[in-house]
Parts: C-alpha cells; structure tokens; sequence
C-alpha cells in the first residue's frame, strides 16, 4: 500500500491513503497491456567522398549555376522549367534521369550557411525522401568545404518516427543509409561518431519519451527508462528520491501536486562528472500527465498533457548527449516527476503547502502545478549542490504560447551574461528563445494575505512572467538563474526541418550547445525575494 502524503500549515506531515496500487506503484487494474514493440529504425548515417551510380541521389545547390553544373544530361532542364534556383528549404523531386531511382534538388540558397542551416537542410531531405526504398545519398559538392556532420544530424532528426503502436497496415519503413558525399568525408565521419550521433540519439530519447501515452510512462516509468538509457554510461550517478525520502526532507509543494494520483511522484536527477568546479544544473518540469487536478483542464486538448514533462526530458536526454561525447564538464539534469490528477486526495484551491526551506505557497489554481514541483526540485538542487548555473525548462504557461506561438521559447534571466549565452546557443542549433521581463511589481501582484506567496493569481494578466517570477522567488540571489518556458516549442502540428509533426525535444540541442561554450556568470541581486 502507497501513502501519499499530505501537508498541512500547522503540521509537519500527515499520512493519507491512496488508491490501493501493486508494488512498484502500478495500478491493480491496468487498463492496458501495452507493446513491447520498439520504434521503426531509422535509416542509418553514412559519409562518401564519391557519390553512388543508382538509388536517389541529392544535389544540394545554392543558384542556377550549381544547377547548371550538375554533369547529368536534362537536370539543368528540368529545373528551368520548373524555375527552381536553389532557395533554402525548397526541393523538386525529378525522375528517370541519369539511370538514378530519384534525383533531388535541395536548395540551400544564397547566404552564408550556418550549424543549424545546414542541419535543417539534412532535415528536409530525410522527409523529401522518407518513402523511397533505395539507399539514399545527398552530395555536398557545391557547398563546398561544410560541415558535413551538421547535415547528417539534420538526416537524423528529420528522419525521427514513433510507430510501436501502430498494428493495422503497418508497413516496413525504408532502411537503406543516407550517405553525405563530401571531400571532407573522414572528418565528418568522426565528428558525427564521436560526438554528434549522441545528440541525435539524445533528441530520439527524449521525443519517445514526450510521445509516450500517459498510461505508459508516469513517474516511476520515467525513472525506469532513464536508468536503461545511462546503464554504462562512463561519469554518470543517478539519484532518486521517493516519496518517502521527499517527505522527511519537507517537500511539500511537490508531494501536494501528486497527491491526488495513484502514481507516486519521484525526483530524480542524473549526474554527470566530466570536469572541475561547481555543476552546471538543468531542472525540468516532470508532469506524466496534467489534467490541471482540482482545476480541471477543458476536454479539448487535454490529450497534449502527457506531453506536460516535456522540460525533464529534455534535462536529463541533453545530459546524455553531453556525457556519451565525454565533455569537460560537471552536469546535473534534474527530472521533478509526478502526475496530476482529480481524485478525492487531490490538492485543492487554498491549500497552503510548504517547501522545503520552510516558505509557504497558497495554491490559488492546481493547474498551476508545474511551478510547484520544480520549487523544490529548486531548493533541493541549490541546497546539495551549488550549482554554477540553473535553468528551469518547463512546458508552464499558455500565455507565453499566446505572446511567442510555437516560433520561440520564453527566457527569463536575473543576470543577463546568463541569458546571452542561452540566446547564443539557441541561435546556434535552430532552438530560438525570446527573452521576457521580470518586473518588480511581479512581487505584489502575488502576494498572499495568508501565506509567503500564492502560486498564481486570478485573471490573465502577464501569466508567463508570473510563472518565472513564482520560480526565482525561491532561488537564492547568489545563484546564477533562468527559466526557459517551452509549452510552444515542445510540440509541432505542421512538422519542421528536423522535427516531424509531434514531439520536437526542444532544449537538448539548446543545452547541449550552451555547454559547450558556458562561461561562469556572478549573482546579481536584482532578483530574487525581498
């Protein structure tokens, strides 16, 4: 029998029943009996300094005079006719030409290309040809001396399917390599094997762990599969802590959100050991499924919550990408993990919880509950670890959807050396970030009469920003701090260059790039509570 627990101001900690789960927290009655089938594999990566006589070949082409340049009779035709010149983004598919299955031209136009240009270009291509059969290869040739391994993590990321549960006219997917033909072919061969592989397969980690139905993956799953993903995994320790262990140390603004699940919440943080000084740490927001609890969340769209831990994935995948290239530096990825949920032991509207280091929060809106686990995720992290730098990453407002679409993610920064390296990387990978204010009326607008502070407030007003502010309130002024909200980048509708329709994993390209290039910033006391 699990006891969840419950927090009450005048109190320590007060035991309450839960729903009766079997061990290991899963419910006595499962509604289903999931596959053990994996995903489709993608096509593998390959790197030539020739390209193939047959199968479906890509030119990648910048003007007319690239086109016209291509040695096989009737391309540069085709292509007159169609008026293509190689503008970025755009392909035109021709066949029965030179004795090739398909020949693509892919444009990559006329400016100078950056890291993410070139990985969106291999982007495009992978989904330009995701139903051809034959091995596919993409020359190079008239881009001259590039980065061929940023096109091949593009290839990679385009290429990305979930289908394990699909059974009904389930069809075999391509398997046969996209091979880059580049003269540059064995050092791109080495940066993607030792170095940017690992990214692809930390953004594929994440993205499954985003597309996973809530029934499948809740907290005690997420911890499971971590531990799989970083099994031999060199520098790595993993810490979890149940609920048990968060309720002697006074997590009560986590343990109050969970409450009210027949999943027990679980904290977990991945440690990577690769350098000196104080960890750089990554806390991501962990709700397996989010139905807004007591404050209930409309039925239309309410499906996309299981998407709601899309923040921890990211945290923990980019700390495998980072520790698989054996990178000069100490990392921390920290995944807060609970569900939300409505039943009669949920957290209600008004009641006061207390954190860690003792503050007290009135919960105005349970659907505001993202907040609340990575508060204590927060102090636990500051307190143990005195991190050189921590960054939330959280799918925690509609309004910052409403203020940036799906085109950028949320900042919020107390130092703003911190914010320009977040903003650098993010303009490095294609991961774009916008930074918001944090305003010192922020403080009164949410002020409680009967507690430290509330968790929202009531009416819409600047929602994103209340939410950063809710967070740095209980981050010390002596720690390096920013908060990325994600809750419109982490999932496309319509597809991207290197992320089909779906899950995007937005955050592990970002953070891997922002480790590459950190640099320690000092407190700044403008922030902070007062």
């Amino acid at each position: 029998m699990i006891s969840h627990v419950r927090f009450l101001l005048s109190a320590a900690l007060v035991a309450s029943a839960a729903p009766a789960v079997a061990a290991g927290g899963t419910p006595e009655r499962p509604i289903l009996t999931t596959t053990e089938a994996a995903n489709s594999a993608q096509r593998p990566i390959a790197f030539a300094t020739a390209r193939p006589t047959s199968g479906v070949l890509v030119f990648a082409v910048r003007s007319k005079a690239d086109i016209d340049a291509i040695a096989i009779p009737g391309v540069a035709a085709a292509a007159a006719t169609a008026k293509f010149e190689g503008k970025a983004g755009k392909t035109l598919s021709l066949r029965g030409l030179g004795g090739y299955d398909r020949i693509v031209l892919a444009g990559a136009g006329d400016k100078p290309l950056s890291a993410s240009d070139l990985a969106d270009m291999g982007g495009t291509v992978a989904q330009e040809v995701k139903g051809d059969a034959a091995p596919v290869a993409i020359d190079l040739g008239a881009l001259g001396n590039v980065d061929a391994a940023q096109v091949a993590l593009g290839a990679s990321l385009g290429g990305y399917r979930f289908d394990r549960y699909k059974t009904v006219g389930k069809t075999t997917p391509p398997s046969q390599p996209i091979t880059i033909v580049t003269a540059a072919a064995d050092a791109a061969r080495a940066t993607w094997t030792g170095d940017l592989q690992y990214l692809a397969q930390a953004v594929t980690f994440a993205r499954d762990l985003q597309t996973e139905p809530a029934n499948t993956l809740y907290p005690e799953e997420f911890v499971a599969r971590v531990q799989a993903a970083f099994r031999g995994v060199r520098n790595v320790r993993i810490e979890v802590l149940d609920e048990a262990q968060m309720g002697k140390l006074g997590m009560g603004t986590f343990l109050g959100v969970g409450q009210g699940s027949a999943r027990p919440s679980r904290l977990l943080l991945v440690h990577y050991t690769g350098g000196q000084g104080a960890p750089i740490a990554f806390v991501g927001k962990g709700i397996t499924f989010d139905s807004g609890g007591t404050s209930i969340k409309p039925a239309a769209g309410m499906w996309e919550m299981k998407a709601d831990m899309s923040g921890a994935a990211s945290a923990v995948a980019a700390v495998w990408a980072i520790a698989k290239r054996g990178a000069t530096a100490n990392v921390i990825g920290v995944a807060a993990l609970a569900e939300n949920m409505p039943d009669g032991n949920a957290q209600r509207p008004g009641d006061v919880v207390r954190t860690m280091t003792g503050k007290t929060i009135e919960v105005i809106n349970t659907d505001a509950e993202g907040r609340l686990v990575l508060t204590d995720a927060n102090e636990y992290v500051v307190d143990r670890y005195k991190p050189a730098a921590l960054v939330n990453i959280a799918t925690l407002t509609g309004a910052v959807v409403r203020a940036l679409d799906d085109e950028y993610a949320g900042l919020f920064a107390r130092q703003e050396p911190l914010a320009a390296q977040l903003k650098a990387a993010g303009e490095a990978v294609g991961e774009h970030v916008w930074q918001l204010p944090l305003h010192d009326n922020y403080y009164g607008d949410m002020a409680s009469q009967i507690a430290d502070i509330r968790n929202s407030t009531e009416g819409g007003n600047p929602g994103a920003g209340f939410g950063a502010h809710f967070l740095q309130y209980f981050v010390p002024t002596s720690t390096p701090w920013a908060h990325i909200d994600i809750a419109g980048t982490n999932w496309t509708s319509g597809g991207l260059p290197t992320a089909p329709k779906g899950a995007t994993a937005f955050g592990v390209r970002l953070f891997d790039a922002f480790v590459r290039n950190f640099k320690p910033v000092g407190p700044d006391a403008s922030g902070g509570p007062k």
